[in-house]
């Protein structure tokens, strides 16, 4: 074939009509959309809020400080409480009333959000499905049963339960300036959270006849009051979180008397509710470079087969906090280290019944300590004494403390998806601390600021435990699967919480991935981490809006950065950029195609394979060459178990011994398939090789093209062209080289950095065949917990423990 270079001329119009509502500023325009600066449609700055990104001279944000008294009735499974709330009116606006959350309500068959969902008749189903679809007349005895709310002088205040919100109506308004007290007293019947569902509760363990109790949104909590849209009380639905005030919180829980207690703050009576030898042990554990028991296997195996009738009462203090959560059993067994976070000891802590001891006693208080020291890398230092880690089955985060999951078999052993996912729900819930808990974002109107920002300081703190853990979010080319649904199934990540069909990669996995890409791919880590480092610092203990996060990363690195905003979190369209056709030109050059290389076949082992990452991402490659990154497991061998070995081949498996479900390996990455070039008339410069790439943006999203160019000697080079190319056209774009060397092939986004849905148009040259993915259709385990392995798992196969 005759390949002859041509010059290409771009013309382009610069008319266009801008809309102040409209994402789309010059619509049906090839050009003058995707990089109109988000002024249109971003809140006007203001002295609250400036344009910068910062808090502005006058900032607000109003406080409420809770004094509260509970019991804890295990026999009855009923909490009964009494709380003195007093609320500091910090706005400039007088308030007639104020708003409370009631988030047991959920629970209630008539006090709910009753936010439904399109259902069908299934072929067949549980008893507890159909026990949900009843409907039931009266009152099924859920939720938060209010006793009384009176002022400071005992007088009662009148109040409106609106399902999951009671307004209480003041008898005069609250200045600004002004505080108020007043005291609630409720009870609520806990729920079994293992059938009803629901972030708090109890779970019940038939075998040794007790309980372990989540105590969470357990009591009536202020709605958060701010500048930028007044009074926060959208329904609770169960998906959207919260919006919290802060304040400071003394708590006193009474309990059955052998039950222990894990909670948001400090204990400040330790030595009333430990043993000596208990409290020895925690003062020794403040020190310790290792995980001490303060609590022993033993003494909750003991506590377990003799129930106290007696009662104890825990008191915690927690300063600065926008919430407080706790849990009792007295399955627990406690441990727990001191950590240095930047000239500080923070005590890292977990708590976890029999059930969960051999994962969590080697990995849970070091993957804590793990993650408030590398998150308080990337943001600011982690301000609060405690963090605690919970086994209860599920994955909830509150202020210093959270609930995760992860079981072993009877045997003692794991598999290792166990392992993994009890390993990233920590990081993950324990990273909840820093977004929204201290940078105290809305969660139920923007999720994706508190998820999808965690979930990617989570993938930046799992690549620094182990560089071959298998991170599930982040690494760009994670996302493809989403990103290629029809736009039917699919919208903007500025969506709020309730209208999001595919929560999970909507709210986590793409906000996560695309500031990732924005880290390795657009801006470079240097300015990333800086700027994001400042946004989370500005915002500590404030009421950020994704305004102030866009702007921020903007004002604090000198990137233009709306094309990205519009396209990756107001935008549906995936990046699918093709390299349409390449023109060259060079004298005698010989037309010779060779033949790929073939794929290896998948390997199929009997049980299940290593579970890392097929595909090294550009963010495992960097952290490896960065001679500065030493990674936990590298640091810290007592964290080494079967699986450390398994991932890198040094395990004995028998692999016939057992049958599993098989796992095909990710596709081979390869280079595309030389290609020759035919003669061309004429050359400019003796000696040179010109070539002319076309590429079309199929997909809509404008993103950055990396060009991978191997040339005929087997050398390679990486030309990295900005998103910017686009802002002339946004569907067609040419790039002319002149090359010293003659280029054998050609390849788009080599380490898919880009979240191409289509790689097939990303090649020059014959396209390489695919190897096969295998994709299994699980079968659900309605008695599995979440967290526990099932089957046999490697660890048994090798006889391992």
């Amino acid at each position: 074939m005759k390949k002859v270079f041509t010059s290409l001329l771009l013309t382009f119009s610069i008319a266009g009509v801008v809309s102040a509502q409209d994402i789309q500023n010059n619509p049906g325009s090839n050009h003058g959309n995707k990089f109109e600066q988000l002024g249109t449609i971003l809140n006007t700055p203001n002295e609250q809020r400036t344009a910068s990104g910062a808090p502005g001279a006058k900032y607000w944000q109003q406080r409420a400080d809770y004094d509260i008294k509970c019991n804890l009735d295990e026999k009855n499974l009923k909490l009964t409480g009494t709380e003195t709330i007093t609320y500091f009116n910090n706005s400039p606006d007088p308030l007639d009333y104020i708003w409370l959350q009631l988030d047991e309500n959920q629970h209630n068959n008539n006090d709910n959000a009753n936010y439904q969902q399109s259902s069908t008749m299934p072929r067949g189903a549980g008893t507890i499905t159909l026990d949900r679809a009843e409907k039931v007349t009266g009152d099924n005895g859920y939720g938060d049963k209010i006793e009384s709310i009176t002022d400071a002088l005992g007088k009662s205040l009148p109040y409106v339960i609106n399902k999951t919100m009671m307004r209480i109506d003041l008898p005069a308004a609250l200045k600004p300036g002004q505080r108020m007290a007043f005291t609630v007293k409720w009870n609520y019947k806990i729920s079994d959270r293992m059938s009803l569902g629901g972030r708090g509760g109890y779970e019940y363990f038939p075998g040794d006849g007790n309980y372990l109790f989540t105590m969470t949104q357990w009591y009536p909590r202020l709605c958060v009051y701010s500048d930028f849209q007044g009074w926060q009380n959208h329904q609770f639905t169960g998906r959207g979180e919260f919006a919290l005030t802060f304040g400071n919180f003394k708590v006193q829980m009474t309990v059955p008397a052998d039950h222990v207690i894990g909670a948001t703050g400090e204990c400040i009576n330790y030595a009333a509710v430990l043993t000596p030898a208990q409290l020895a042990r925690y003062n020794k554990a403040k020190t310790s470079a290792e995980p001490v028991e303060i609590v022993t296997l033993d003494e909750a195996k003991k506590r377990e087969t003799a129930p106290s009738t007696a009662t104890k009462t825990w008191v915690f203090q927690a300063n600065n906090v926008r919430d407080f959560a706790w849990g009792s059993s007295r399955k627990f067994i406690w441990d727990g280290m001191g950590q240095n976070v930047e000239g500080k000891t923070v005590m890292c802590m977990s708590y976890y019944g029999k059930e969960a001891y051999a994962l969590y006693r080697k990995f849970s208080t070091k993957l804590v300590a793990h993650t408030v020291k590398s998150y308080s890398s990337f943001t600011f230092p982690f301000p609060y004494p405690v963090a605690q880690s919970v086994e209860a089955a599920n994955g909830m985060e509150y202020p210093m403390i959270c609930f995760n999951y992860g079981r072993t078999e009877k045997d003692g052993t794991y598999s290792e998806s166990t392992k993994n996912g009890m390993i990233g729900v920590i990081i993950h819930e324990v990273g909840h601390n820093f977004f929204p808990m201290i940078v105290n974002s809305d969660e139920r109107q923007w999720t994706w600021m508190d998820e999808g920002l965690n979930s990617f300081v989570e993938y930046l703190t799992e690549e620094l435990w182990d560089n071959k853990y298998p991170s599930k979010k982040g690494a760009a080319y994670t996302i493809v699967d989403y990103m290629k649904l029809p736009k039917n199934e699919l919208e903007p990540i500025m969506t709020n919480s309730e209208n999001i069909v595919r929560f999970g990669p909507n709210a986590y996995t793409k906000p996560a991935t695309g500031l990732n890409i924005l880290r390795e791919t657009i801006m470079g880590r240097e300015l990333f981490d800086y700027a994001f480092k400042e946004y989370a610092r500005r915002w500590e203990f404030k009421h950020p809006t994704p305004a102030d996060f866009f702007r921020t990363m903007e004002d604090a690195s000198g990137e233009s950065l709306d094309w990205f905003w519009r396209g990756w979190f107001y935008g549906t369209e995936p990046c699918d950029i093709s390299l349409d056709s390449v023109k060259a030109a060079k004298a005698d050059l010989n037309a010779d195609m060779s033949k790929l290389m073939p794929a290896r076949r998948p390997f199929t082992p009997k049980v299940d394979a290593p579970s890392v990452n097929g595909f090294d991402d550009i963010s495992k490659i960097r952290n490896r060459e960065d001679k500065k990154i030493k990674f936990y497991v590298d640091r810290d061998t007592a964290v080494h178990d079967f699986y450390y070995k398994y991932d890198r081949g040094l395990a004995n498996v028998d692999t016939a011994k057992f049958s599993g479900m098989t796992k095909a390996a990710m596709p081979p990455q390869r280079s595309a398939a030389a290609e020759a070039f035919t003669d061309d008339d004429r050359t400019k410069y003796a000696g040179k090789y010109f070539y002319e790439l076309n590429f079309s943006n199929k997909g809509g999203l404008v993103m950055p093209i990396i060009v991978e160019f191997t040339f005929a000697d087997g050398t390679k080079s990486i030309d990295r062209i900005p998103a910017q190319i686009w802002r002339l056209n946004e569907k067609h774009v040419s790039k002319f080289y002149v090359e010293d060397k003659e280029v054998s092939s050609i390849k788009l986004d080599p380490m898919r950095e880009t979240a191409d849905i289509d790689e097939s148009n990303n090649y020059w040259g014959k396209m390489p065949e695919l190897s096969k993915f295998a994709i299994f259709k699980q079968k659900a385990n309605a008695a599995a917990v979440r967290g526990q392995s099932s089957g046999v798992n490697p660890m048994q196969a090798s006889g391992s423990k």
